[in-house]
């Protein structure tokens, strides 16, 4: 910068300048070539060094350096190399002004640590994508960490920008918030907690990104997209999200289907409910009819002298003949305690699918079934009708 001086100086002599009018000249000359500069470096940085370093990190064998310094991260690296040149000049442009010289020091210090802290942020979210594992309960852990690392980086840069701007050492600054930490915890009470919940969240396991879970009381119930220390993100089945706080997952309780999906089948636990009227013992002509129609055997119909026993047992061994219906696992038709609303009799199995379209369509034949065969065997379900 000194040549640069001297050589400002040889020419304003050569124009003849003299008095005040050459300070004011050669300063304000000095200002556009600190600016000029720092303009350069960083055209320099943006044009050759950031293609240049794209360009190398393409052609090698390994993935990490191209994930690690990608366009965007390069390009805020080099925002910051304009920033430093400024700050190197600052002292010789304006040491006339110390005022000047001091503010615009702080301001540009401010601005190198905020770029500086980007690329920091930029780079942290890049190692998140070196893990291949997605939906693991190690990859999320490392998410989780991830996350943690990004608010400490964020804590660290306000310190180092307010003691910048009000002249303060930082470990000062530090000491000072320790007296004040039980207020700082009051009021980050909420975030606080929802960080601890997203850790225990991820470390124990309790949700992956993919699972099928249903939240009880809200309208959660689709496939988590994506797990944070403060937000639970979920699809729902029709691609609408929906958010939900780990704190809400970990202190309440909620249902995950991952298991279901895993074991290829899905329970079905359903219940029809009867008119107690029209429970009664075969007779003679039902029982004719009923073996004329082959409906039930005359083996299976001697032990039977109820008629909604005989159905029970007619519907197990109808459930044990569909082939989409895991005769390996419990079939069970079992009557439950008679309510106002009838004798309900609940059909207990599981289906080979878990499929929603596929599960819907076999609950519904199944259902079906039960209403048109029910008749036969002289029983009525039970519907509460209106008062005339």
């Amino acid at each position: 910068m000194e040549i640069i001086i001297s050589f400002i100086d040889q020419i304003l002599q050569t124009l003849g300048l003299e008095g005040s009018t050459i300070a004011i000249v050669r300063h304000t000359s000095m200002v556009i070539v600190a600016f000029l500069l720092a303009w350069l470096s960083g055209v320099f940085c943006r044009r050759i060094i950031v293609p240049l370093v794209i360009k190398l990190t393409s052609k090698t064998n390994t993935e990490w350096d191209s994930v690690m310094f990608d366009r965007q991260v390069l390009r805020t690296a080099a925002n910051i190399v304009p920033a430093i040149v400024m700050w190197e000049l600052l002292p010789k442009v304006f040491f006339l002004y110390p005022f000047v010289e001091e503010t615009l020091t702080r301001l540009t210090a401010v601005y190198i640590c905020i770029n500086t802290t980007r690329l920091v942020l930029q780079l942290v979210d890049r190692l998140r994508f070196l893990d291949k594992r997605t939906g693991s309960s190690t990859s999320q852990y490392f998410k989780s960490f991830l996350g943690i690392l990004k608010i400490i980086v964020l804590f660290i840069t306000v310190i180092i920008v307010v003691s910048i701007l009000f002249d303060k050492n930082p470990m000062t600054l530090l000491a000072g918030l320790g007296a004040t930490s039980a207020v700082l915890m009051l009021v980050f009470k909420d975030t606080i907690e929802g960080l601890v919940a997203g850790i225990r969240l991820t470390s124990n396991e309790m949700v992956h990104v993919g699972d099928w879970i249903t939240v009880p009381n809200t309208p959660v119930d689709g496939n988590v997209v994506d797990i944070t220390l403060t937000t639970v993100k979920v699809r729902q089945f029709d691609n609408t999200y929906t958010t939900v706080s780990p704190l809400t997952l970990v202190n309440g309780s909620f249902k995950n289907w991952k298991g279901m999906q895993e074991s290829g089948m899905r329970q079905v636990a359903k219940k029809i409910y009867f008119d107690a009227r029209s429970f009664k013992l075969i007779d003679d002509k039902m029982r004719e009819d009923l073996i004329v129609r082959n409906i039930v055997t005359e083996e299976q119909i001697k032990d039977e002298d109820v008629n909604i026993g005989l159905f029970r047992h007619y519907m197990e061994d109808y459930l044990r003949k569909r082939k989409d219906i895991n005769s390996n696992m419990m079939i069970m038709v079992r009557q439950l305690e008679a309510t106002q609303s009838g004798i309900p009799i609940e059909l207990y199995f599981f289906i080979n699918t878990t499929e929603w379209l596929n599960y819907e369509q076999i609950v519904s034949d199944v259902l079906e079934h039960v209403y048109a065969s029910a008749n036969e065997f002289g029983l009525q379900l039970y519907q509460m009708f209106p008062k005339q």
